[in-house]
């Protein structure tokens, strides 16, 4: 298992767009991710965006569920957030990822966002392992 973290959004696309995250694996079930709030994560608060915030949980827990799901392509089903303290500009934002359980076809998990000194939001949510068999459309 790798035991540094690592860029994962390498394609293009939203969290690319937004400045990537870095993931790593601590064990079969456990994940952390991370990154680092620039000016273009911030609302008009000058506080980090709720979306942002969203969006980065959605992308590392999701993440997490799909290693967890041996690889395999999983989407969110569900995803349960609670906004607990802001997150200011140039903090390091780190996401445990915790897999409750996992079934043949579903990845039930929860998450906890962090700063360095404190619980920033807290997650769970539910992720559909999909079997692509090559069925093609609709298959």
């Amino acid at each position: 298992m790798n035991k540094n973290f690592e860029q994962i959004s390498i394609k293009p696309g939203f969290m690319k767009h937004n400045g990537g995250l870095l993931f790593k694996t601590i064990s079969e079930n456990e994940y952390q991710f991370k990154t680092v709030i620039t000016e273009n994560h911030l609302n008009a608060a000058g506080i980090t965006h709720g979306g942002f915030i969203s969006a980065m949980v959605d992308a590392g827990a999701g993440t997490s569920a799909h290693r967890a799901a041996g690889n395999s392509p999983c989407v969110t089903i569900s995803l349960e957030l609670k906004f607990i303290s802001p997150v200011k500009l140039g903090q390091e934002l780190i996401g445990t990822t915790k897999i409750q359980k996992k079934t043949k076809s579903m990845v039930f998990l929860t998450c906890e966002l962090k700063t360095s000194d404190k619980i920033v939001a807290t997650a769970s949510g539910v992720w559909k392992i999909l079997k692509l068999t090559g069925a093609g459309p609709g298959g």
